[in-house]
C-alpha cells in the first residue's frame, strides 16, 4: 500500500489540499449537493469526499485536469444523453477543470439517486418479509 498518499477524515480536510479556484468550485459542488439531498450524511469513502443516504449516493474528487463526479452506474445511465458532452465511465463523470460545472444538472442526478436508493432500500426490505 502507498503511504504517501495522504488520507483525510471530512471533506473539508480533503477540499483544504487543492488551489484556491478548485476549492471554491468544490465547495460550490458540496453545496449543490447538500441542497439536491439535505439529509444525505457527508463522509469520506475510497479516500474520496462522500454523500450517504440509505446507501452511498454520490462522490466526487478533483484531478489535474477535470472534476471527478461518481453517481453510480444509475446515475449516469438515466442522464446519458445529457451527459454525453463529458468524458465518463460506466459510474462516473469527469467535468474539466476550467469550465462550469453542470450544477443544476448534478442536482437532478443526485435527487434521482435519492430516489434510486430509496426505492432500494424499500426493494430489499421486501424481499426480508
Amino acid at each position: 500500500m502507498d503511504t504517501d498518499k495522504p488520507t483525510f477524515a471530512t471533506i473539508d480536510e480533503y477540499i483544504s489540499l487543492f488551489p484556491a479556484e478548485v476549492q471554491q468550485t468544490l465547495q460550490t459542488l458540496r453545496g449543490v449537493i447538500h441542497a439536491a439531498a439535505p439529509e444525505a450524511v457527508e463522509k469520506i469513502s475510497y479516500q474520496m469526499p462522500t454523500f450517504a443516504q440509505q446507501g452511498n449516493l454520490v462522490h466526487f474528487a478533483a484531478y489535474k485536469n477535470h472534476i471527478g463526479f461518481y453517481p453510480g452506474a444509475s446515475g449516469v445511465a438515466a442522464f446519458k444523453e445529457e451527459l454525453s458532452g463529458y468524458k465518463g465511465a460506466k459510474g462516473s463523470v469527469q467535468f474539466p477543470i476550467g469550465q462550469p460545472l453542470p450544477y443544476e444538472l448534478i442536482s437532478r442526478i443526485v435527487k434521482f439517486r435519492v430516489a434510486d436508493n430509496a426505492k432500494r432500500g424499500e426493494n430489499k426490505g421486501r424481499k426480508k418479509k
